[in-house]
């Protein structure tokens, strides 16, 4: 019998197995941050996503930035002043930050 695991694991392999879902989710991450501010979530939902596109490390090497310099990037409360200065530039201007794959081809009509 299959042994089961968590709804995190099982929520991270999901997303790591269906792009645009992942992609949805971070979308989804991202306005609720600009809603309601709580960025203890909002970081645990990046990590979440990160971990299902091959995790901090993977992501570092493609970002050319040391492991650890990122993993305190994640988990840092100081981000909190950066992210709200970026929330608040964006509502001022009564616009939103888009999530889109860049992989993904749009059909012109």
């Amino acid at each position: 019998m299959r042994e089961m695991g968590n709804w995190n694991e099982y929520f991270i392999e999901y997303l790591a197995t269906d792009r645009e879902a992942a992609i949805d989710y971070l979308q989804l991450t991202l306005d609720e941050y600009l809603a309601d501010h709580d960025l203890p979530f909002f970081l645990k939902c990046l990590r979440t996503f990160i971990a299902s596109q091959g995790g901090v490390s993977e992501l570092s090497k493609c970002m050319g930035i040391d492991t650890e310099t990122l993993s305190n990037m994640l988990s840092n409360e100081d981000a909190t002043q950066l992210l709200d200065t970026f929330r608040s530039l964006l509502n001022t201007h009564n616009k939103r930050l888009v999530i889109e794959d860049t992989h993904t081809k749009h059909l012109s009509l």
